[in-house]
């Protein structure tokens, strides 16, 4: 619970940072759209989609954070807690859980290996591990519709999130770590051949676009491989034709 509540004071009462958010994902969410959140945690994105005007459905697999995410948005009917990890196919999964630090639990044990002896990562560790069912992107459109964007950050599992995605949508995030490079190219990939055509990066929890422009995904993929290990972390912003001819360039 002391990694929760940790988490939760981080996330939550910081009025600069919300509108900060607010004005970032602006440009991918507007007032009545839909929006998975997989990986939502606690919800801080949550409650900056909501506060956009969007319906929300959270995709969560610790008991823990479904917890928090049911007391603090429960009485929402516009939003809809699934709980279980996000993944290529409907089955369970073993979620490594860190307790101290549950934002990077993972189902991911590459990612576990990945983060050992690390750079600002050997302090961290998985200390149990728990069963969970998962379900895909693709069983969650069937549920609730298409969304209009889909925020995705699992710690190194995000190509098993986009395995379990065979259709095109407007647009998306994941997140990205320099322990785990060689996920992002593969995430690139696929992405392009789901009809992603312009992509950009956000460092850390920046809300801001790191690069000028909107690029190809060979551009983006080169431009995360030559980042310094210190960079740690970010997401990478993906959109499709589609949107930029409803919306125009993000």
């Amino acid at each position: 619970m002391s990694g929760l509540r940790r988490s939760l004071e981080a996330y939550y009462g910081d009025p600069a940072r919300d509108a900060a958010m607010d004005a970032f994902y602006a440009r991918f969410v507007r007032p009545g759209d839909l929006v998975f959140d997989v990986g939502a945690h606690v919800g801080d994105r949550l409650g900056s989609f909501r506060r956009l005007g969007a319906r929300v459905v959270a995709v969560e697999p610790q008991p823990l954070c479904v917890r928090a995410l049911r007391a603090l948005y429960g009485d929402d009917d516009r939003v809809i807690v699934v709980e279980a990890a996000c993944g290529a196919h409907e089955d369970r999964v073993r979620l490594h859980v860190n307790s101290a630090n549950p934002t990077i639990s993972t189902a991911s044990p590459q990612f576990v290996r990945a983060a050992a002896g690390a750079g600002g990562w050997a302090h961290e560790t998985w200390d149990a591990e728990i069963e969970v069912a998962t379900t895909t992107l693709d069983r969650l459109i069937a549920a609730h519709g298409v969304p209009a964007f889909v925020k995705i950050d699992v710690e190194g599992f995000e190509d098993a999130v986009l395995t379990g995605l065979n259709q095109p949508l407007p647009a998306l995030s994941f997140e990205f770590t320099t322990i785990t490079r060689e996920l992002a190219p593969r995430c690139l990939d696929r992405l392009t051949g789901l009809g992603f055509t312009r992509f950009s990066v956000a460092l850390g929890d920046e809300m801001g676009l790191a690069l000028p422009d909107w690029l190809p995904a060979a551009e983006v993929a080169a431009y995360l491989w030559a980042l310094p290990h210190e960079a740690n972390s970010g997401d990478v912003y993906c959109v499709s034709e589609d949107h930029r001819r409803r919306r125009g360039t993000p």
